[in-house]
């Protein structure tokens, strides 16, 4: 748990760090590429582009589409557990990852030129999210917003029968109400 001056230090860092990345996306992703206009062609279908990059004889553009996709998507695994507490948790930060990344292929397939929706961009890009929560934005998260405790956790201990401790030093079982009832 970090002591609340860090935690008002690291607040806004990762508050900038989202900024930069926001910044950084738009700028991969949303930039016209007229050269490409002719080639581009929208997929649909989940596993279609990832087969296509896999049939490749060239290691490197495999390796390039598949780990850009995926470290793309890896600072929503980390940031957003720290930004948003209440968006911690495994299908949570998929959530969050895949509509946020289903927008920006959107608008890639409808409003930029030379740039197509590409469905499996948008899974590899959610991959990245999971893989980065479950490494280290889980721990993140959980530094900077240590667990609440729920109503029910401090309602618990007062429906339940608890052992008291008895007038002359020693805990009865079940307090004084239950001994009468003893034979």
């Amino acid at each position: 748990m970090f002591p609340p001056w860090l935690r008002a230090v690291v607040m806004p860092v990762a508050l900038a760090g989202m900024v930069l990345f926001a910044v950084v996306l738009a700028k991969l992703t949303l930039e016209p590429k007229a050269a490409s206009a002719a080639l581009t062609h929208n997929n649909l279908r989940p596993g279609d582009s990832i087969r296509a990059y896999l049939d490749r004889p060239g290691f490197q553009d495999t390796a390039r589409q598949f780990g850009g996709n995926i470290v793309l998507g890896m600072p929503f695994g980390l940031l957003l557990p720290v930004l948003v507490p209440k968006a911690r948790g495994l299908v949570r930060v998929g959530i969050v990852a895949a509509l946020v990344m289903l927008m920006v292929e959107l608008i890639q397939g409808t409003v930029i030129t030379g740039r197509a929706f590409d469905i499996d961009d948008v899974l590899l890009n959610t991959a990245g999210a999971l893989l980065a929560y479950l490494l280290l934005g889980r721990r993140l998260g959980r530094a900077v917003h240590p667990r609440r405790r729920h109503w029910w956790h401090r309602v618990a201990p007062v429906l339940t029968l608890r052992r008291r401790p008895r007038r002359n030093g020693t805990a009865d079982e079940r307090g004084p109400a239950r001994k009468a009832l003893r034979p």
